[in-house]
């Protein structure tokens, strides 16, 4: 007899079992889809966490610490051809004290812009802090000591800012003068090398000075080309046509700049109208320095400390 050997089907399970297998591998799967759900939500929140460390670092010490200088080609209309690519360098909101912005760093301003080779130097204020977080007072005296080492052919200006008038404005005017940088308040002076000539007027600050416009400009014959500098930039609509450009700093560019949103905060009652660069309104002229310190909060961020240069020349003729 031959005997075979016949495989044994192994007993389908019955309900029961299936419906425990089936509870079991739901559980494991959701077990499992949890995890991974919590690994990429600590994930998540590290890398967070240094983007928003390195963000801090970035506005609270890298940027405000920096320093760079920045060359801006402007056509401007009732500019003389003899005095076309003259070299202005404009410094503004030096706060010296502020964080970051010590007589070290003033030093390295100084070495900076002269290095320019600038033919006209114009500052354009506020040169002490006012309650500036993380700040140190640093008397007008010491800031004026260093500021003595700017030197242009046409030489070295200022005008005055409202944390000047704060502080002590005859004092802060006293210490500039007395290194040889001559302070414009409300008025205006002639300005000539050789062939190019025009009129440089200082006009007050819009908070604190009078800002006489038609004072500044008194003095300054019809059809004279006008270079006029000032503190804050909100005074520009009050600027008459026949001044060829105006230049301000205060805003400090916002401090801070936030793609596709704006600067959040601009100290200025047109808000972001004139916060930054060059601008042209009905065929007026202005440019506003982002400037090198920090107000009320140390911080800057992609809007860096700046000597600006400007270099002109003459709009062509239409």
């Amino acid at each position: 007899m031959i005997w075979a050997r016949i495989p044994v089907a192994a007993a389908d399970p019955g309900p029961v079992q299936l419906a425990l297998a089936s509870h079991e591998n739901g559980r494991t799967t959701r077990a499992s889809a949890s995890g991974a759900r919590s690994v990429r939500r600590r994930r998540a929140l590290v890398g967070l966490s240094v983007a928003a460390a390195a963000l801090g670092l970035w506005a609270f010490w890298i940027e405000p610490a920096s320093l760079r200088n920045e060359t801006y080609h402007l056509a401007i209309g009732q500019w003389p051809g003899e005095c076309a690519r003259l070299r202005v360098a404009v410094l503004s909101d030096l706060h010296v004290g502020s964080p970051f912005n010590g007589l070290d760093k003033l030093d390295r301003v100084v070495a900076l812009t002269q290095a320019t080779r600038p033919d006209l130097i114009l500052l354009a204020g506020d040169f002490v802090i006012h309650k500036v977080v993380g700040g140190r007072f640093v008397a007008p005296e010491e800031t004026a000591t260093r500021l003595g080492g700017l030197s242009a052919p046409l030489g070295v200006f200022a005008v005055l800012g409202n944390h000047d008038w704060w502080h002590d404005r005859r004092r802060v005017q006293r210490a500039l003068e007395s290194r040889g940088i001559s302070v414009l308040e409300d008025q205006a002076m002639p300005v000539s090398r050789g062939s190019c000539r025009f009129w440089l007027a200082g006009i007050g600050d819009f908070w604190e000075g009078r800002h006489d416009v038609g004072a500044a400009l008194a003095s300054v014959p019809l059809g004279q080309p006008v270079l006029a500098f000032t503190h804050n930039p909100d005074v520009f609509p009050e600027i008459p046509e026949r001044v060829s450009l105006t230049i301000a700093g205060h805003t400090h560019g916002g401090q801070v700049y936030i793609p596709l949103v704006g600067r959040p905060v601009v100290p200025s009652r047109y808000g972001q109208r004139y916060a930054i660069g060059h601008i042209v309104e009905n065929g007026r002229h202005l440019f506003v320095t982002p400037g090198l310190g920090t107000s009320i909060i140390p911080v800057r961020f992609l809007v860096p400390p700046e000597v600006s240069v400007l270099e002109l020349q003459a709009a062509p003729a239409r």
